[in-house]
C-alpha cells in the first residue's frame, strides 16, 4: 500500500479531544480512546502539503474560496454519485453541525416540530431542543443485525412537522439506505409536505457492494425540498479544519437558507479550509480507497473476534464508516452506567455511550476502529480479558 495505516502517531498533549479529554470525561487517562469520530491515521500528505504551501505566504488574512474549490466539489460528487451540481447550488458551511443549526433557524420557527430517527447522531436532538424546536422521534428497528426504518412510525412522526433530519448514511447504525428505502421516505415527505435536511458526511465511506445515493437525487420532489450537507473533513481526517458544503437545488429554498447565512455573516472559512478541501477532492481518491480497505479489515477483525470469543457482544456491521455499534444487551447490565463502567474500568476502553444517541441506544456502545491494527488488537485483548472476568 502507498499509505501506511499501521503507523503509531502520538496524539497525547496535542489538545486532541479523543485523548486529552479522557481525564475530564472518565476520570482516568489509561484508556485506549475509541470514541470521537476522527482517525488515528496521519492526515493525508497532499492536504498537509497544500497547507504548507499556503504558509509560504506569511499573511494569514481573510480568505474567500477560489473557483477551483467549487470545481473540485462539483467534479467529486458527479464522479462518485452522478450528482449534477452547479456553482449556484453550493455554499461553504463552517461544519455540518453549525450548518444544520443555521438551516433549522432559517427554515423553521420556535415551537415547530422536527423529526429524527433515533438512535441517531446526538447533535440532531441537541440543535432542535437548543433552538426551541420540538423533536419528534420515528425510531429505527434493529432487524437481523441491520437498523431499518419503520415507515409507519415515520409517517406518523412527520404529520405536523416542518423538517425531517435524515442521516444518510446513518450514524451510529452505519446503514447505507437503499434506493427503495429512500424513495419511500420521499413519498412520505411529499405527502406530509416536509422539507428534508440530509446529513451525508459519511457518504464517501461506503463499503462495496453498497452505494451511496444522495437523497436529493432520489425523486424530482425531494430535489426541490432537500438541503444536503457533505464534507471532506471526516473521510480525510481533517475535522480540525472546519470545512463542509451545502447543496440546495431549489432557488427559493436556497434564498431562505443561503440568504440567512449570508445576511448573518455565518459562513466565512479559515485560511486553510478551502485549500484543504480542494486538495482532498482533487488528489484523495487513492488514499480514500486504501483507507476504506484498511478500516473494513479492522471491522472484520472485530466481528470475528467477538463471534469467536465474546459472543454476548454483537457488532452491528456498518455498511459505511469506521464506527461499529456494539449490541451489549446480552451482557445483562441493569443500567447503561454499569455497561459504560465495564468498558472503562474493566476493559480500559473509552467508547461512546450508546444512550447519547437516544434511549434507543441503551445497551449499546459505539466503537471507532479508525486506528492502527495493533491498537485494535490490543483493545480487543483488553475487552476479551474483561469479558472473561465478567
Amino acid at each position: 500500500m502507498k499509505y501506511n495505516f499501521d503507523e503509531l502517531i502520538e496524539r497525547r498533549g496535542t489538545n486532541a479531544i479523543k485523548y486529552d479529554a479522557m481525564k475530564e470525561l472518565w476520570g482516568r487517562e489509561d484508556l485506549i480512546p475509541m470514541w470521537v469520530a476522527d482517525m488515528d491515521f496521519r492526515t493525508p500528505s497532499f492536504i498537509l502539503e497544500a497547507i504548507r504551501r499556503r504558509l509560504d505566504h506569511e499573511v494569514l488574512g481573510y480568505t474567500h474560496p477560489a473557483d477551483s474549490y467549487y470545481e473540485a466539489i462539483i467534479h467529486w460528487v458527479d464522479k462518485r454519485y452522478g450528482m449534477k451540481v452547479e456553482r449556484d447550488d453550493l455554499h461553504y458551511i463552517p461544519g455540518i453541525v453549525p450548518g444544520i443549526h443555521h438551516a433549522v433557524c432559517a427554515l423553521t420557527e420556535k415551537g415547530d416540530k422536527i423529526a429524527i430517527q433515533p438512535p441517531v447522531y446526538h447533535p440532531f436532538r441537541q440543535i432542535i431542543e437548543g433552538t426551541g424546536r420540538v423533536p419528534v422521534c420515528a425510531p429505527l428497528v434493529l432487524r437481523d443485525g441491520r437498523f431499518c426504518m419503520d415507515f409507519d412510525a415515520l409517517r406518523r412522526a412527520l404529520e405536523g412537522c416542518k423538517l425531517f433530519i435524515l442521516c444518510n448514511p446513518h450514524n451510529p447504525g452505519g446503514v447505507v439506505w437503499t434506493q427503495e428505502e429512500l424513495e419511500e421516505v420521499s413519498r412520505i415527505c411529499e405527502a406530509c409536505g416536509v422539507t428534508v435536511i440530509s446529513d451525508e458526511i459519511h457518504a464517501d465511506m461506503v463499503f462495496a457492494p453498497h452505494r451511496h445515493r444522495p437523497f436529493a437525487t432520489v425523486t424530482p420532489w425531494v430535489r426541490e425540498h432537500t438541503v444536503t450537507f457533505m464534507a471532506p473533513s471526516k473521510v480525510f481526517n481533517m475535522p480540525g479544519i472546519i470545512v463542509s458544503q451545502a447543496i440546495v437545488y431549489n432557488p427559493e429554498l436556497r434564498e431562505r437558507f443561503y440568504g440567512y447565512i449570508d445576511r448573518n455573516d455565518l459562513a466565512m472559512g479559515n485560511v486553510f479550509s478551502y485549500l484543504a478541501a480542494e486538495a482532498a477532492y482533487t488528489e484523495g481518491e487513492e488514499w480514500l480507497t486504501q483507507m476504506l480497505d484498511y478500516a473494513q479489515a479492522n471491522i472484520r477483525l472485530v466481528d470475528e473476534r467477538l463471534k469467536e470469543r465474546m459472543p454476548k457482544i454483537k457488532a452491528v456491521l456498518p455498511e459505511a464508516s469506521f464506527l461499529i455499534f456494539l449490541d451489549c444487551r446480552e451482557l445483562g447490565f441493569a443500567t447503561q452506567a454499569e455497561l459504560e463502567s465495564f468498558f472503562v474500568n474493566e476493559a480500559r476502553l473509552g467508547l461512546n455511550n450508546g444512550s447519547m444517541f437516544g434511549e434507543e441506544g441503551t445497551g449499546f456502545m459505539r466503537l471507532n476502529v479508525a486506528a492502527p491494527r495493533s491498537v485494535v488488537e490490543q483493545a480487543l485483548q483488553q475487552l476479551e480479558e474483561a469479558y472473561a472476568r465478567l
